[in-house]
């Protein structure tokens, strides 16, 4: 019986080349008219849904914002565009944005839950409880909010700093309307009675210490001339082991008798 001689190595090689070659062609031709196929206009975003937190924007209004910067069809559409479309609305905090088969787009909103209001008083900016800024519409902002100011990129810590001061002021009955931090690192609180007081320079903690020592000996101070915390007008505590106090109706001014003619 005759036997077949084996097929040479070298025509091996090249029938493999060959194969391979054909392969990753054909693969290329079908890859090609594939991605042909997804941007011609077959497959149109015939919808936009939005879901989620929408209080301050309606889904008409979201939706006649975003379309306009849409491209593409329902495959090509760049999502992340999407949703950076949706996130540059004053209000909107986050969006996730996905595809809905087979020719949809929904996005899931997350809304700005204001807790203040941030800068000069002209501005229409607004901090979150994440010490984020966004921008916020001027008729829907509340008044009833206390104002923060500072640099923009410490919001976060000024937003910290006003909820421990919060907690020291709210045994004696008085409210926190503005709280600051200057360039140079120094705090102020404006209270709701009308009240500066300048708490000075260091970390969180030591002007919350020092101011906590202000309010319990002023207190003391006050109870001395029949007035209350309530009573003060203004203080500086930026003095070493010290501050200085103006109250309403107390005056340590020592007026000189009249002289004997």
């Amino acid at each position: 019986m005759a036997t077949t001689a084996p097929t040479p190595f070298d025509i091996r090689l090249m029938n493999f080349t060959a194969t391979l070659v054909f392969v990753l062609f054909a693969l290329t031709l079908v890859g090609a008219g594939a991605w042909w196929v997804l941007r011609q206009p077959f497959f149109p975003i015939v919808a936009l849904k939005v879901d989620g937190e929408v209080a301050h924007n309606s889904a008409a209004t979201l939706r006649a914002n975003v379309a306009p910067q849409l491209t593409g069809n329902f495959f090509t559409v760049d999502l992340a565009r999407a949703r950076a479309a949706f996130e540059s609305v004053p209000w909107v905090r986050q969006a996730v944005v996905r595809r809905e088969f087979p020719n949809k787009l929904r996005a899931t909103l997350v809304e700005h839950v204001p807790v203040a209001h941030w800068g000069a008083d002209t501005g229409a900016q607004m901090v979150n409880g994440f010490g984020e800024i966004f921008d916020a519409d001027a008729g829907e902002i509340d008044d009833k909010l206390p104002r923060l100011d500072g640099p923009p990129e410490q919001a976060g810590q000024v937003l910290g700093m006003y909820r421990m001061m919060v907690p020291l002021f709210a045994p004696y009955e008085i409210g926190i309307e503005e709280l600051g931090l200057s360039s140079r690192g120094s705090w102020h609180v404006v209270l709701d009675t009308g009240a500066l007081i300048e708490l000075g320079r260091g970390r969180s903690e030591e002007v919350a210490a020092r101011t906590e020592r202000f309010l319990r000996t002023v207190a003391q101070v006050a109870a001395q001339y029949g007035r209350t915390v309530a009573s003060i007008e203004g203080a500086d505590l930026r003095h070493h082991e010290g501050y200085a106090l103006r109250m309403r109706g107390v005056t340590t001014v020592v007026t000189e008798p009249p002289k004997k003619k």
